[in-house]
């Protein structure tokens, strides 16, 4: 086992044109100065990064890691979520996304998707050029608005859906095994792998590729009533990254899982600062050290009440305190008599000719 690394901290939600938020230098420091020792980098924010470069040059990319040391922290990895989502996009969600896509691609959603999968394809370069294992992104979504079933679904829809998703993903997952990188799918609500057993769907269409795997979130499974912790059982080989994210539910008369169409404050289902919400993130840790995940525990912030200043202050101790700093030896160790063969065959009534006494 080994012990996982941070505290991360994911930069899309704190970037803006404000210092020291629109300078990739000023930022590390901002976040260097909070606690943190790694940044996820939004590969979109053209403030922070240029994808293109970094994917043609790796000086550019020495150059990047060397203004992120300087600062007094490492990058863990890239994102491309926006990116990602336009992958696929179903029709009734085109005008939605639309301003993910640079200017020149918007309202032509054929060069929109070609243009995202350049992007990732982009992203996997510059990953190589890093050296990183993981990537995090989202997959997208065609069978979305098919979620609840009524009117009824026409067979073979949802087996359409999952099977044109993988054909889009998988030129670029190869893309991403030639880079030595894995790809970490935010399991998410609006995108068509947002539960375990669409992430089976996935990766079954996809024909279970090595470099397919989970960028672990905990407030999208409470917001869904799915049991986070036992989720990490069940597909913690193919956990390569991690967003430490909080989440609450609070269901009334009024509203569920749905949440009644309410702004996010008034929402039985909403995500809220670290501590603040009803994630069990001491299960979670333990959990995670138990199966040895050694990669970065980094902050995604996102809170409909708390101002990002004060959760990304909290975020950074919240995340130190949880991380288990994995040991090497049995906590019994004291009391062990050493190992002697002999020994233990007498204790078991064991002959030297392998019969019992």
């Amino acid at each position: 086992m080994q012990t996982m690394k941070g505290p991360g901290i994911f930069l899309a939600q704190f970037a803006g044109d404000d210092a020291p938020f629109n300078d990739f230098g000023s930022i590390c420091r901002w976040a260097a100065g909070h606690g943190y020792k790694g940044v996820q980098v939004p590969t979109w924010d053209a403030r922070l990064f240029d994808l293109a470069r970094a994917a043609d040059s790796k000086t550019y990319c020495d150059e990047i890691a060397g203004i992120a040391r300087d600062a007094g922290v490492e990058i863990t990895d890239l994102s491309t979520h926006l990116q990602g989502q336009l992958v696929a996009v179903h029709p009734a969600f085109d005008e939605a996304f639309d301003g993910f896509a640079e200017p020149e691609v918007r309202g032509k959603p054929k060069a929109r998707q070609a243009w995202a999968v350049d992007q990732l394809k982009l992203a996997a370069k510059a990953s190589a050029h890093f050296g990183f294992s993981s990537h995090v992104t989202f997959p997208g979504a065609l069978a979305w608005p098919f979620l609840y079933p009524w009117p009824q679904r026409p067979a073979g829809l949802v087996d359409t859906a999952f099977d044109e998703l993988a054909r889009r993903w998988v030129p670029i997952l190869d893309a991403f095994d030639e880079a030595g990188c894995d790809v970490g799918y935010e399991i998410h609500p609006g995108e068509d792998v947002f539960d375990g057993a669409t992430f089976e769907m996935f990766l079954e269409a996809a024909g279970h590729h090595p470099r397919l795997k989970i960028n672990y979130d905990p407030s999208h499974f409470v917001l869904q009533q799915l049991d986070y912790v036992g989720f990490i059982d069940v597909y913690h080989e193919r956990i390569c990254a991690f967003h430490v994210k909080d989440a609450e539910f609070n269901p009334t008369a009024r509203q569920g899982v749905y949440s009644g169409y309410q702004p996010w404050a008034k929402r039985a289902a909403r995500f809220r600062s670290l501590g603040d919400g009803q994630v069990d993130f001491s299960a979670i840790f333990s959990k995670m050290a138990e199966y040895g995940y050694s990669s970065w525990a980094v902050l995604e912030w996102e809170c409909c009440l708390k101002s990002p200043e004060q959760g990304a202050a909290e975020g950074a101790p919240f995340i130190a305190h949880h991380i288990i700093e994995v040991t090497d030896k049995a906590f019994d160790d004291f009391a062990s008599g050493g190992t002697d063969e002999a020994a233990n065959r007498r204790m078991l009534g064991i002959s030297a000719e392998g019969d019992a006494s």
